[in-house]
């Protein structure tokens, strides 16, 4: 992946699109693309949908030099509004589109190129079937593809709830989803980037190939330039993270790029790993009278399982009446029919190399229902992945119920929309997390619905107002939780990153000496500020001059 100034259709002497048409003015055409799944609407001048690396220079460089604001998208899945434009100009990479290559690792795996307006599930299905447009691949990737097709079955493992995410905004978040309890996040995933700065300059990495020493760190660019900077003092927490830039001592510098919400450098070429796709993939959905009890399953699942379980998510009561209320007015989504008067249920994903690798941890799974009074009669057993795959969509289905109702309920009151908690917390504060999310709740509302991954103790927390002092009343608790999660050694935001609607949160969590140590980092790459103004810090801390102007 080094930079040598030209991309694949240059070298195929395909010129790149007039660059006239490339820059387009703002209109009623485009105005969906101010918003994102956040709800969050913003504004800009103008949008372009470059296609190759020379396209994307332009569009940068132009709008750059001319001193506009680039707000970076892909497919606009994301929830924190870092998609959703602060002014000047929206860079759409959704055409960026292309699967550019493979390889065969020294380890004996795969690894695929791409640009990062490749979709998810298109990725995930092309990896599957093992089905890809090579016609512009090289040799050395033809003869991988060639490797590919004669080996093991194989996948992409981040699985975030939406599978329309751009692979591109999942690096800029550190994206991951229910797998990630076995897989990592999708920053275990990428092995190298190419990074394009607002100055037009790149700047290629290879995971292993240049580490910080300490705090200190050095890239050069693919022209030869080197910068020099120190990376932020604090300490990020020791679980699943996606809040604030990736700054340890002696990190590998690809890593800092990766959640940096797409406000460094522009993500324009990642390399990532597939694993190897396990032949035995089951599911079980496990409900429970008392929400103490789901929770010491869950726990009692995460302990001794052999091998242990490839994921383990949670949904309350709340959620549970959101997908019956949601089958019920919609048709096409099924879902069977509950035990009835269930405070709660667990699903456990159990990804085995035989079936009786499976076999042995649905026994484990009984164990643990015994020993926190849950029920086997209570307990949907899906065996094979595609039925594996149906209660992992129906867990998916809880967000776009919710997301229903507030749309509903935002017809009669406009100023509302739902409030989320993205917060984990270390071993040992699940159950206090929990309890202060509900004691909270009940005494002054308003209407919760709490679900995710409780095997990395990372719940999603949706506030659901009816009102506007409901709607006043969960921003505050969003910002007392933020503190108090922190207190426990937590973050504020596990998978789904900073964005501009939790920069405050943020800076709860570090606090205003370390917000300044990241203000000074983004100097280095993006001297005015330009990328993602307002995605993760304040745009008053960078004047014109790029001089450093901070109002806590």
């Amino acid at each position: 992946m080094k930079g040598k100034g030209m991309d694949a259709e240059q070298k195929r002497g395909v010129p790149p699109r007039r660059p006239d048409g490339l820059i387009k003015r703002m209109s009623g055409e485009y105005e969906s693309y101010l918003c994102d799944e956040s709800r969050a609407v913003g504004r800009a001048e103008s949008i372009s949908f470059p296609r190759t690396e020379l396209e994307l220079r332009y569009a940068l460089t132009r709008e750059c030099a001319r001193g506009a604001r680039v707000t970076v998208q892909g497919g606009r899945t994301g929830v924190s509004a870092g998609a959703v434009p602060n002014g000047g100009h929206i860079l759409n990479l959704s055409r960026m589109d292309k699967i550019l290559g493979m390889r065969k690792g020294e380890d004996g795996e795969f690894y695929v190129r791409v640009q990062p307006g490749v979709v998810l599930s298109h990725l995930q299905s092309a990896v599957a079937a093992k089905r890809f447009d090579a016609s512009a691949w090289g040799y050395a990737s033809r003869d991988a593809l060639a490797a590919f097709c004669g080996t093991d079955a194989y996948m992409f493992a981040p699985d975030p709830t939406e599978r329309t995410a751009t692979i591109g905004g999942m690096a800029a978040c550190n994206a991951s989803g229910a797998l990630c309890y076995k897989y990592g996040p999708t920053r275990d995933h990428i092995f190298a980037l190419r990074v394009m700065l607002c100055d037009g300059r790149s700047i290629s990495l290879r995971r292993g190939e240049c580490r910080a020493t300490g705090r200190h760190m050095e890239l050069r660019t693919d022209d030869g330039h080197t910068l020099r900077f120190d990376l932020p003092t604090y300490r990020m927490p020791d679980i699943k993270n996606a809040a604030g830039f990736f700054a340890r001592e002696d990190m590998d510098a690809i890593d800092l790029f990766i959640g940096s919400d797409g406000t460094l450098g522009i993500l324009f070429e990642i390399e990532l790993a597939l694993v190897k796709r396990p032949a035995e993939m089951w599911s079980a959905l496990c409900f429970f009278g008392d929400e103490s009890d789901a929770l010491r399953f869950a726990t009692e699942c995460r302990r001794g399982m052999p091998e242990g379980p490839a994921a383990v998510e949670y949904l309350d009561g709340a959620s549970l009446a959101l997908l019956r209320a949601a089958a019920a007015e919609d048709g096409r989504l099924r879902v069977p029919e509950m035990p009835a008067r269930r405070a709660a249920a667990v699903c456990v994903e159990l990804h085995g190399a035989r079936e009786n690798d499976a076999l042995e941890q649905l026994f484990y799974v009984g164990e643990c229902l015994d020993r926190t009074r849950g029920d086997i009669r209570d307990t949907w057993v899906a065996r094979g992945s595609a039925a594996a795959a149906n209660l992992r969509d129906l867990r998916h289905a809880v967000p776009l119920s919710v997301n229903r109702l507030i749309a509903r309920r935002k017809r009669a009151n406009p100023a509302i929309n739902k409030l989320a908690a993205d917060m984990a917390v270390p071993d040992g504060f699940l159950h206090a997390s929990l309890m202060m999310y509900r004691s909270a709740t009940a005494e002054t509302g308003p209407d919760c619905a709490i679900w995710g991954h409780i095997g990395n103790n990372h719940l999603h927390v949706n506030l659901l107002p009816r009102n506007g002092a409901d709607f006043d009343r969960g921003k505050a608790l969003l910002a007392e939780w933020a503190r108090r999660v922190t207190e426990m050694g937590g973050t504020i935001s596990a998978e789904h990153g900073v964005g501009k609607l939790k920069r405050e949160a943020l800076k709860i969590m570090y606090g205003d000496r370390h917000i300044l140590e990241m203000a000074a980092l983004k100097r280095v790459f993006d001297p005015d500020g330009r990328l993602g103004a307002g995605t993760m810090l304040p745009v008053r801390m960078f004047s014109p001059s790029g001089a450093g102007v901070y109002i806590p």
